[in-house]
């Protein structure tokens, strides 16, 4: 099957879309995530994530870029989990802008400054908050600093559209 390939630059969201066959429409596919947690590796699911996520086929991606702790002003909170809260409530804007929901994020990237055990009660309940039971699979990358210095935060994800 041939594949036409289009990327579009929405305000931060990279939207690629791919062409299928005329033989497979969205219509006649299940166009939701299989979460893989496979019983010969560690669950991760009471940390707030999945080992593999499988897309499923005919579904178009979209990469929203990282979302960080600023209110609507641009204002960080100093706080750690005040920034997490929000950049978890930024990240649910630009899914609805996307007309898509929790369950459609197929993987998760989330840059942490100084990241030490005492934060992942807070990544891991905010995560469970906005996903639920859907979990979505997910790196957690330490760094020493952001793009802005007092943000701590940043998560930036992989959709599935329908």
């Amino acid at each position: 099957m041939s594949h036409a390939i289009n990327h579009l630059l929405i305000g931060g969201l990279i939207i690629m879309t791919m062409g299928i066959s005329t033989a497979t429409t969205a219509s006649e596919n299940n166009l939701k995530l299989t979460i893989v947690n496979p019983k010969t590796l560690y669950d991760p699911s009471p940390n707030g994530y999945s080992t593999a996520v499988i897309a499923p086929s005919g579904g178009r991606v979209a990469y929203i870029s990282g979302q960080g702790g600023q209110d609507n002003t641009g204002a960080l909170s100093p706080d750690f989990a005040v920034q997490v809260k929000q950049a978890y409530a930024n990240l649910g804007a630009a899914l609805d802008a996307l007309g898509a929901k929790p369950d459609q994020v197929a993987k998760l990237t989330i840059f942490v400054v100084d990241h030490d055990m005492s934060k992942l009660e807070v990544l891991t309940r905010n995560v469970k908050e906005m996903f639920g039971a859907t979990l979505p699979a997910q790196t957690l990358i330490p760094v020493p600093k952001l793009a802005i210095d007092p943000m701590l935060f940043e998560v930036e994800a992989t959709v599935i559209l329908e």
